[in-house]
């Protein structure tokens, strides 16, 4: 089964996606991201496995409402929440990566009811200095009206977000770097909204983890610049039974660089 929809949600509109059939996964994406992004490798995957999977696009990321107003990480839970009791109400599986982990755990802790697992991919339970500093720039670039040339943008990306194996891997970065040039999102007041949202969302969340019920497992990409091993080490630490798993030789797109093992403890873990 594959169903695509716009549907008022929480208040919002929220475009998302249903492939497969079986129990849900429902996969939440990260700051600036459409949710297709799954599509590459996790979904099929997971269809595959006997799953009816459910990606979407986050508020701020269009065909979804901007909410070029501003927006809370409550919001977002608020959204996943109501988006799962839309398809039915039944107790989902959620993954979720960077931005998307942080709703995937709120969301384990605030509605037990609604998550039975949870898959949380390079997350923390609190900001470093580096995070702050790195959303500042981000927001700083953005509120000064500096368009960057794609092909800048692409190298940063690649830079930022790969594993040192990957880029020394030539013929591999050379086709990342082209896929990023061509697919570099456009400005919009929904990806600052976004963008704000980091820079608001510094406060510790370890302490409150430790009352999260749900089967949970974190996944930190051991070559992670953006949110390093150690914080994610943290927040499978603070969960009460959760599992840590760190794959080698990934950056911050480790489900994209690293597909195939992500999969596998995927299926593995949701099984």
């Amino acid at each position: 089964m594959t169903r695509m929809s716009l549907a008022k949600i929480n208040g919002i509109e929220i475009n998302f996606d249903v492939k497969g059939t079986g129990p849900h996964v429902v996969m939440v994406m990260g700051t600036g991201s459409q949710g297709r992004v799954w599509q590459a490798h996790q979904v099929p995957a997971l269809v595959k496995a006997g799953y009816q999977v459910v990606t979407f696009d986050n508020r701020g990321i269009a065909p979804s409402s901007e909410c070029a107003d501003g927006m809370t990480l409550d919001d977002l839970v608020a959204d996943t929440a109501a988006l799962i009791e839309h398809l039915g109400g039944m107790r989902a599986r959620v993954v979720g990566t960077s931005m998307g982990s942080r709703v995937t755990q709120e969301l384990a802790l605030a509605r037990p009811d609604l998550v039975s697992h949870a898959v949380m991919m390079a997350t923390y339970g609190r900001s470093s200095t580096m995070q702050k500093a790195w959303s500042r720039a981000e927001r700083d670039l953005y509120d000064a009206d500096i368009t960057l040339p794609a092909s800048y943008r692409a190298a940063m990306t690649a830079m930022n977000n790969f594993s040192p194996a990957t880029l020394r891997n030539e013929q591999a970065i050379g086709d990342w770097l082209a896929i990023l040039e061509f697919s570099a999102g456009q400005r919009s007041a929904g990806r600052r909204a976004q963008i704000g949202l980091e820079m608001r969302a510094g406060s510790e969340r370890l302490t409150a983890y430790r009352k999260i019920t749900a089967k949970s497992m974190v996944i930190g990409f051991a070559d992670d610049r953006l949110i390093p091993v150690h914080l994610s080490r943290e927040v499978a630490q603070a969960i009460p039974g959760a599992r840590y798993e760190e794959v080698a030789d990934t950056g911050h797109f480790g489900y994209l660089e690293r597909p195939e093992m992500i999969n596998e403890l995927l299926v593995d873990f949701l099984r």
